[in-house]
């Protein structure tokens, strides 16, 4: 069984070392791949000479970066961890069984049950991530508490199946919502979180980061949950024509007479629109049932295959 553990990073060379070694030292059979999104402070370098893999990746963002780790390394299980050294290696040995040994398809480490509130002294990233893990939970009817964690493990289905979209930071959210939304076992783990070291800078931005992340949960909503996301839109239409249209029907059943006339014709075309709306949700429900199922019939094949390499 071959693990791989996959950095990704944009300068690290405060902390690049002491991640490498770290990782060695827990896992010394696991092979480290470090790879570099464009940095320009050496961490290439510190990383190579600590005896990691390093490979490039010159679109800029994590989301570039990951797809790339994915598409290039072949493993049976992967653990992905941050460049700065705010993760203990020492749980990567836990997250490796469970993927082993329990077919486990994503570990989660899980920051926000463990010292995340205590380490970190950002406190609009510590409300962020109790968002987006609200929103999630109740979009996806999901229980997960780490939405947004650098640290986790996959599976070589999981890997070799997920469509990556995502360019930048979103790329966490986006793996919990596919991994929930198409039958995938996830686990989670509380793990220790250690605040960045003097130095080492982060790379998010809370606002424009955080707008992203938001921006991704309403495009994952509309596309992974059609009828939900479709029918919604439907009721607010019908809702606010119904606010406008019983009025004048009262008067009708009073008085005798229609009243708003040009009023009315706008309710009618409010209708229209909500009725095309629910139905695109249905097709569109239809057709992902149908992906989903393609993606079932994947799973199989990239087994087959696999078993057929082994």
């Amino acid at each position: 069984m071959k693990t791989a553990i996959l950095i990704p990073c944009y300068n690290e060379s405060a902390t690049i070392k002491k991640v490498v070694c770290d990782f060695k030292e827990a896992m010394p059979h696991a092979d480290i791949y470090v790879y570099d999104n464009n940095s320009t402070d050496g961490t290439d370098d510190i990383a190579r000479e600590n005896g990691a893999i390093v490979r490039y990746e010159y679109k800029q963002g994590k989301g570039n970066v990951v797809r790339s780790m994915f598409r290039d390394i072949d493993a049976d299980c992967y653990i992905m961890v941050d460049g700065d050294d705010t993760y203990p290696a020492e749980s990567a040995l836990e997250f490796e069984k469970l993927v082993l040994e329990k077919n486990v398809d994503m570990v989660i480490g899980d920051r926000l049950s463990s010292t995340y509130f205590e380490e970190n002294d950002r406190p609009f990233h510590n409300t962020g991530n109790k968002m987006v893990r609200w929103l999630i939970n109740l979009f996806f009817s999901s229980d997960l508490q780490d939405i947004m964690t650098g640290m986790r493990a996959f599976s070589f289905d999981f890997v070799k199946s997920f469509p990556i979209v995502s360019k930048e930071f979103e790329i966490e959210t986006e793996m919990s919502v596919f991994a929930l939304m198409n039958n995938f076992t996830i686990e989670e783990i509380p793990i220790e979180y250690r605040d960045r070291i003097e130095g080492s800078e982060s790379k998010l931005n809370t606002y424009r980061d955080g707008y992203k992340v938001i921006r991704m949960i309403y495009t994952l909503v509309r596309d992974k949950r059609p009828l939900f996301f479709f029918s919604t839109v439907s009721l607010i239409l019908l809702i606010i024509a119904g606010i406008h249209f019983f009025p004048i029907l009262f008067k009708f059943f009073s008085s005798g007479y229609v009243l708003k006339i040009p009023t009315l014709i706008v309710i009618s075309t409010v209708v229209i629109v909500a009725t095309v709306t629910f139905f695109t949700g249905v097709i569109l429900h239809v057709i992902k049932k149908q992906n989903n199922a393609q993606l079932e019939n994947h799973l199989t094949l990239i087994r087959l295959l696999k078993k057929d390499d082994d």
